[in-house]
Formats: C-alpha cells, structure tokens, sequence
C-alpha cells in the first residue's frame, strides 16, 4: 500500500495523512482500534465531561465526533469505491457533536459504538482490492481517492487521540 499523494486529496487532510505511518492501512486501522480502546479504556468517569478550555468539547463529545466522523468517511469510501461520481456534501461537525448529545451517553456505550463502526469500517476496507484503491471521487468540493479517505479516517483519529493525550491529559 503506497500512501496517497497530495494530488488525492485537498491539502486540509494533510495533517491527518501525514499523521499515518507507512504500511498496509489495512493493519493500521486494525492496531488503532486496539491502542484507542486502550486509551479510552482508562479515561476515568471524572474527566469524561470535562473540556480542556471554554467552549472546547468534553471527552465523551470529542469520542462522539470520531465516531461520527468515521461514518461519514467510510460512507464516503464506499460510494467512491464504489464508482460512484456523485458529489458528496460536506458535513458541520459542531452541529453533529451538538445533536449527538454523547455527553448524556453511558461511556460503554459509547465505547461500543466507536468498536463497532470501527470493524464496520474494516469490514469495508477489507474488500478494496487493486485499482480500486485509486478511484477518485469528489467530497465537500474536492476530489479524493478511496486510497487517501482510508488514510484520512485513520488520520483523523490519531489526531483526536493526540488532543486527549496532550489537551486532556488522558493516558
């Protein structure tokens, strides 16, 4: 699996693709779910509604926002690997972890969720095979590559797990 290069996506997903080591993507994503459980595994009930700074979101809505965020993704992969050139519309996160409303959630059900989208998310992975991996769509105004969304949903989520580590102090 070679990494995607910059004419795959738009230059904002660069910090999070740039975040990805190299390596089968498939592997990644299934090694980061195990490291994010972990992490999340040990976030004590105390710290799970805090926010690092006002107007900042708390654990359980930034948790919320990956998971969401991965659906939108992966959604996104299939219809481009699917071939499909229809272009996709970009999606307002606040007002997704505004109508999430993760913050009134059990934190094992939320951890449940972000489980399984993410081995829904591999499941689809799986079946990428060869020049599919190179088909190009159009997302949020900007044309990208099943090859690049795969890296951006892994991308993403070690950027939010470094704002936990750092911001939130999560271990």
């Amino acid at each position: 699996m070679i990494r995607p290069k910059p004419e795959e996506y738009a230059p904002y997903f660069e910090n999070y693709i740039s975040k990805v080591p190299d390596g089968d993507i498939l592997e990644i994503l299934e090694n980061q779910c195990g490291e994010t459980l972990d992490l999340l595994e040990t976030v004590p009930e105390e710290k799970q509604l805090s926010s690092y700074a006002p107007g900042k979101w708390t654990v359980k809505e930034s948790l919320g926002h990956m998971i969401d965020t991965e659906r939108v993704f992966a959604y996104r992969l299939l219809r481009i690997a699917r071939n499909d050139q229809t272009p996709l519309p970009g999606f307002e996160q606040d007002d997704f972890v505004k109508y999430a409303d993760s913050n009134s959630r059990a934190w094992e059900d939320l951890l449940e969720d972000y489980e399984s989208v993410r081995m829904a998310t591999l499941s689809l992975v799986r079946q990428i095979q060869g020049d599919c991996w190179d088909r190009k769509g159009n997302a949020s105004g900007k044309d990208v590559t099943v090859r690049a969304v795969a890296f951006i949903i892994a991308g993403h989520e070690r950027h939010h797990l470094e704002i936990l580590r750092e911001q939130y102090q999560c271990k």
